[in-house]
């Protein structure tokens, strides 16, 4: 089934929108938001139900979400959005694999981490084939605003607490023209596989933090108020 979803998107994706690369990736980062808005409502649920409350999911998830925002924003501001087909088809398919992924994520959320695994290691190869086939006339090109505000010139808090697997301000990107940005974008979405799998891990439960709480000084985890054994605490196994 994840096979499936996955290769539904990339064929509406890369297939329709093969020779439109601004709108294809529009669309692409419209819908790679959606997965983690599923993950925080569902995360919510449990926690408005009190059977599991973890702030370090949360807050990582947003973190992902976030990184995608702007995205988008760097997408739109160069124009791939400009169409209303686009704008429909993209907030179409999101809607969809929102309500998808909702339940994929109540069923088993391992499966549903497996399936952005995938989608965003597509988005991370997607970017560098962009850039091995486009990247001397991208180095022509000045970097958006947008661009230059999120990776050099803003707060980068939430930049670092999606990328688990490093430690706070352990990667700041350089930003000088548009290969740059792409090339930031590419590795984004690699970090955003290295998380996918780090939910899956079988002590993820136990173990997962941002990257933030894993400083020494950090003490942001809150306390279990319960735990039901046959909701949440296991994930189940692809």
């Amino acid at each position: 089934m994840i096979r499936f979803l996955v290769k539904t998107l990339v064929f509406f994706i890369d297939v329709l929108y093969k020779n439109r690369t601004y709108p294809r990736f529009y669309v692409l980062e419209t819908v790679a938001r959606v997965p983690y808005f599923s993950f925080l409502s569902v995360l919510h649920l449990y926690e408005t139900l009190g059977l599991w409350r973890k702030a370090d999911w949360l807050k990582v998830h947003f973190a992902e979400t976030w990184n995608e925002l702007h995205h988008l924003l760097i997408m739109e501001s160069l124009g791939g959005n400009a169409h209303w087909g686009d704008r429909l088809f993209a907030r179409t398919s999101a809607l969809i694999y929102y309500w998808v992924v909702v339940v994929l994520y109540l069923a088993s959320p391992r499966s549903a981490y497996a399936f952005m695994e995938q989608v965003e290691e597509h988005a991370f190869h997607t970017y560098d084939g962009f850039l091995k086939s486009d990247g001397e006339q991208l180095k022509s090109l000045s970097a958006p605003a947008v661009a230059l505000n999120y990776y050099s010139n803003g707060d980068l808090y939430m930049f670092d607490e999606f990328q688990t697997s490093r430690k706070p301000e352990g990667r700041r990107p350089v930003i000088e023209n548009l290969y740059d940005v792409f090339v930031a974008i590419r590795d984004d979405e690699g970090e955003h596989v290295k998380t996918m799998v780090a939910c899956q891990s079988v002590d993820a439960q136990e173990n997962f933090k941002s990257p933030h709480s894993m400083l020494p000084t950090a003490n942001t985890e809150p306390a279990v108020v319960a735990v039901l054994p046959s909701v949440f605490p296991v994930l189940p196994t692809l």
